[in-house]
């Protein structure tokens, strides 16, 4: 193949051995020699064979999958929301899908059972008690019929959606808990503990909440000099990490409420950061580097030094949001105005976090919404659902890992958070701490009954310390007559309620129905 005289013999090129047993066997079909001192690089660099090997890795993730769901099943003719917040807009649970909408004269979201699909009717009820823009909402995990919002107008409200659905716009929150001085534009609701709820709002101070009592427990507002970007909670509910506009990383001990672990300057520009805790107690951002390339970084608490892992992605400008599942240690990363998600796997070998997969689509995204692995559908090795929101729809996309057999994939399905509180709200502020309490996916999640959300105000001018303990009128059942006696006056309520519910339904179909009649009696005449 290389005869005396041929290109890569001539005088003047220095060419090594390898690039020419390279040509040899067959991997470049022409390579053009270059002068020395001109500068130019060989257009030819093969990885040696180690290299090669190790550029698979085995992964039961590799070959994860994103879809889009048909149109048919999206929610179509909602005008999501236009105000200028890097939140996500929407919350997924089980049973229902919350997003925030255009509203005149307040703020609205739209709370749509997950089987309503297809076009949503202009006159669909919304809740809309808040006075200013709603910014942020949050599933409570415990109880798939409780939403918190945080709004422009400074309150946290807390609602009670009924089992399906709304039928008329809801006004009256079960709670408003005022506190903040400026927007409220985070909500997160305690991982573990029942009713405990925690905001971040425009005046740099976190409030913890018990939402049981309506009352503000912890109120860290000295911690942060500039706008809270967002706050995560560990996994068993005793740190938070926030990242903030101070280009700082806090980890917190709200509690103590001090400080555990900071880094300034955990990515150098300007642009909003994110910082989400993983299961092994590590911290993941994303950011901006100086030259506002995105950003993204693994955190070891302990050592703030430096970082676990530090990766550059593009030139977008778009806030990366970050969806983590600590059940397969993936994360999710959306970009606000992107249209495609991206996935990595996070382990304990170099590099650490490593790229699976884009998923990618035509139009861009302004919000998402991530349903909880017990969600999911199990049957068709669906590991991930998410609610991609555009202008005028939300479409949800479906992540699956290929499997051939139809039987349970326990590797993909370990026991996973399910929705009981491991600890009361009480328990929590004395400072108990407990991991989720984790439920088997092997025969499917099924919704169970959920109570309703009682809150009982302390009566400030009683000097008792002991009434009104309680958070939750209906709670674990203790073998006395008075728990008995509170327990079936709470299932009358209900009852009742319920009753009075269905007869305001019966009312106001019967008025519909006889306008109807009254039309069709016209239009006959």
């Amino acid at each position: 193949m290389l005869g005396p005289g041929s290109q890569l013999e001539r005088s003047g090129n220095s060419w090594s051995e390898e690039h020419c047993s390279a040509v040899c066997q067959g991997f470049v079909a022409s390579v053009q020699p270059h002068a020395p001192g001109s500068g130019e690089r060989p257009l030819l660099h093969m990885p040696g064979k180690d290299t090669m090997r190790r550029v698979v890795r085995q992964s039961k993730f590799r070959h994860v999958f994103g879809q889009a769901v048909k149109n048919d099943q999206c929610y179509d003719d909602i005008r999501v929301s236009r105000v200028t917040w890097d939140s996500s807009f929407c919350a997924v649970n089980p049973r229902f899908v919350a997003i925030i909408v255009e509203a005149s004269g307040g703020g609205a979201f739209l709370v749509l059972p997950l089987h309503k699909t297809g076009r949503i009717d202009k006159s669909y009820p919304t809740v809309c008690g808040h006075t200013g823009p709603v910014l942020d909402i949050d599933w409570c995990p415990h109880n798939d019929q409780v939403i918190a919002s945080g709004s422009e107008d400074c309150t946290v409200m807390v609602w009670q959606i009924p089992e399906n659905g709304l039928t008329l716009s809801l006004t009256e929150p079960v709670v408003i808990l005022e506190g903040h001085s400026k927007r409220v534009g985070i909500v997160a609701w305690h991982p573990t503990a029942r009713n405990v709820l925690l905001s971040a709002g425009c005046d740099n101070a976190i409030i913890i909440w018990n939402v049981g009592t309506g009352e503000a427990l912890i109120n860290l507002d000295d911690m942060h000099a500039d706008m809270i970007y967002n706050v995560s909670w560990n996994r068993d509910g005793s740190l938070i990490c926030t990242a903030s506009k101070d280009k700082k990383v806090r980890v917190i001990d709200p509690r103590k409420q001090e400080i555990v672990a900071e880094k300034e300057k955990a990515h150098e520009g300007a642009r909003p950061m994110r910082a989400i805790f993983l299961a092994d107690g590590n911290v993941f951002t994303t950011g901006f580097s100086r030259m506002s390339e995105r950003q993204l970084a693994l955190w070891n608490p302990k050592n703030m030094q430096e970082p676990i892992a530090l990766h550059e992605m593009d030139t977008s400008n778009g806030v990366l949001l970050p969806f983590y599942d600590p059940d397969t240690s993936i994360i999710y990363l959306c970009g606000k105005g992107d249209s495609s998600i991206r996935y990595f796997e996070i382990t304990d070998e170099s590099p650490y976090v490593h790229y699976l997969n884009t998923f990618s689509s035509k139009e861009p995204q302004r919000g998402m919404g991530h349903m909880p692995k017990r969600g999911l559908d199990v049957n068709k090795c669906e590991i991930a659902r998410f609610f991609k929101l555009h202008e005028r729809k939300c479409e949800p996309i479906i992540m699956t890992v290929p499997r051939k057999s139809d039987l349970f994939q326990d590797d993909l399905y370990p026991d996973t958070a399910g929705p009981e509180a491991a600890l009361e709200a009480e328990e929590w502020f004395e400072g108990k701490n407990a991991d989720p309490v984790l439920i088997s996916l092997k025969h499917g999640y099924i919704p169970g009954k959920n109570r309703d959300l009682k809150v009982v105000k302390k009566n400030i001018l009683d000097s008792k310390p002991s009434a009104n303990k309680k958070c939750d009128l209906i709670s674990i059942p203790k073998k006395t007559a008075d728990t008995a006696s509170v327990q079936n006056e709470a299932k009358l309520d209900e009852i009742l309620k319920e009753i009075k519910s269905i007869k305001d339904t019966i009312c106001n179909q019967d008025e519909r129905i006889s306008k109807l009649e009254q039309q069709m009696a016209k239009i006959a005449a």
